[in-house]
């Protein structure tokens, strides 16, 4: 009953995009029926699914590699004081800088080549999940660590079946933020220097102002976007049992 509840604002979003598009009658804002039939095209002559699956696959490596990274950089920092004195202030300053500040940079580095949204998205990635996964390493109850050692467990078991079950809440709300803005950092590097993927088709429909097009593009972000973060909310779930 609350999902179905759920539907009704979505459905009265809908039908007054669709009221009023049919008013305003200009190609600047098309209604939601005329961008349906326009995704349905684009699905049958390849060019959406061909698009999309190059977004795919660079939000999946990318994406997979940072958060790989950054649970693995964080983990040790959250657990050895002496790495993290030394990474930290590094993490610090780097961490702040926009994910697409670096396109400039990796443009004459890397060129341009599927390696360049490749490593926007695992820069994206490794510097927030590194974060919260360092700080949820170092929020865990110092008893709960002391307890196990003092039962005989040695470092590595500590970390693997104490610390990092118990820090896993701070990791998976890093992965469920990051895995949303993975998408959306890949459409804007693709929108400048990238000639496939969902933002490269974007920038076309901009060129020849094809906003049902655009539009189609959005809702493919958001949907993605959506299920990307619902994913790793049920993974939480499922590896997360106690979590309210």
């Amino acid at each position: 009953m609350r999902k179905i509840l759920g539907l009704i604002p979505i459905i009265i979003f809908i039908l007054i995009w669709q009221l009023v598009a049919r008013a305003a009658n200009s190609e600047l804002f098309p209604s939601f029926t005329e961008v349906i039939k326009e995704a349905i095209y684009l699905t049958k002559d390849g060019i959406l699914f061909k698009n999309f699956l190059a977004s795919l696959f660079r939000v999946l490596i990318g994406f997979s590699l940072g958060a790989t990274m950054g649970i693995l950089v964080g983990t040790i920092m959250g657990f050895n004081r002496y790495i993290n004195s030394t990474l930290s202030p590094i993490i610090s300053i780097i961490y702040p800088i926009p994910a697409l500040g670096w396109l400039p940079i990796l443009m004459l580095w890397i060129g341009i080549n599927e390696m360049l949204p490749i490593t926007i998205v695992f820069i994206c990635s490794f510097f927030p999940i590194c974060y919260n996964t360092s700080y949820g390493i170092e929020s865990v109850d110092k008893n709960y660590i002391y307890v196990a050692q003092s039962l005989g467990a040695s470092k590595m078991m500590t970390l693997w079946k104490v610390v990092f079950p118990l820090a896993l809440g701070n990791i998976f709300v890093g992965l469920r933020l990051e895995a949303g803005m993975a998408w959306r950092v890949i459409i804007a590097a693709e929108m400048i220097a990238i000639p496939t993927g969902i933002g490269a088709l974007m920038m076309r429909a901009e060129s020849l102002v094809r906003m049902d097009v655009i539009i189609v593009c959005l809702l493919v972000l958001s949907v993605m976007t959506f299920l990307f973060e619902r994913f790793f909310l049920y993974l939480e779930k499922k590896t997360r049992p106690w979590n309210p």
